[in-house]
């Protein structure tokens, strides 16, 4: 017997490697994904410049972003709302208030075609930084009580409509493009309240890790995952707080922690790792 609704993720068009630099923009829900990278082991930049909710913000994250991008092979963009906030001032859309009064700003909700087409100038910006980039998009599964919970539901429909829009495009963007049921995994899938955190709202530790798997599953290689199967008992073991660091006993136990360690990193030249993970 079946008790759940199950995603068939299926497989990605491509196959993350262990040394991609990987990095993610987007909403909180990017900033969960991402330390799971950085918990693996992988060399993973995640929201350089702060959250960013929506399709504006996150291009002028990766416009800030500059040169910096040829780095990355893989990256995720992670939408959270189609809720653009506008300075009446300049007419520009922000990032970030910044505190500032509410009355300085006019809320506005950009329309599938805007979403689609802020997300297409990304995904030409990253491309031409890194010919051979591949973009994931994902939606946010958590709900924003503010705009009311119907209200939510529109604008994260908007946002899955204006990801389509785009998965359907000539093969010049399709040929870079993925998409990630995060959002359908927590919502149909997980659809149960034990798998959300105290205010209902944002998903549980256990459901990120529950994403997590299936993202692995998804796009990681196999010389991927092998790589998160050696870093885990290293990084445990950089990790552990002894009860007595002067003993012999633990002097012996680091020696032989920073040969493995330095083993490893022969093996995967990684940037950015570092002796804590």
């Amino acid at each position: 017997m079946e008790f759940r609704t199950r995603i068939d993720t299926g497989k990605a068009g491509f196959e993350l490697q262990p040394c991609d630099e990987v990095l993610l923009v987007g909403s909180c829900f990017a900033n969960e994904i991402g330390q799971r990278f950085r918990d693996n082991g992988f060399t993973v930049t995640v929201n350089p410049y702060g959250t960013m909710y929506n399709p504006v913000s996150i291009l002028h994250t990766l416009e800030k972003m500059g040169g910096e991008l040829s780095s990355f092979r893989t990256v995720f963009l992670t939408l959270g709302t189609n809720h653009v906030y506008r300075l009446k001032e300049t007419g520009e859309i922000v990032d970030n208030c910044e505190k500032r009064p509410a009355a300085l700003f006019q809320e506005e909700e950009l329309m599938v075609s805007e979403c689609a087409a802020y997300l297409q100038q990304a995904v030409e910006l990253l491309k031409s930084h890194h010919a051979e980039v591949q973009v994931v998009l994902t939606v946010s599964p958590i709900r924003y009580r503010k705009y009311g919970y119907h209200e939510s539901q529109l604008s994260k429909a908007t946002l899955l409509l204006a990801i389509d829009r785009l998965l359907h495009l000539t093969s010049y963007i399709r040929h870079h493009l993925s998409y990630f049921p995060a959002y359908e995994i927590l919502m149909d899938e997980l659809r149960d309240y034990r798998f959300y955190a105290t205010d209902m709202l944002h998903p549980s530790e256990q459901a990120v890790d529950y994403v997590w798997e299936q993202l692995t599953d998804w796009c990681f290689c196999a010389e991927a995952k092998t790589f998160m199967e050696e870093w885990k008992p290293i990084r445990e073991a950089l990790q552990h707080r002894p009860f007595h660091p002067e003993s012999e006993e633990y002097r012996r136990f680091m020696e032989k922690t920073q040969e493995r360690l330095k083993a490893f990193r022969e093996k995967y030249p990684l940037k950015g790792l570092n002796d804590e993970g």
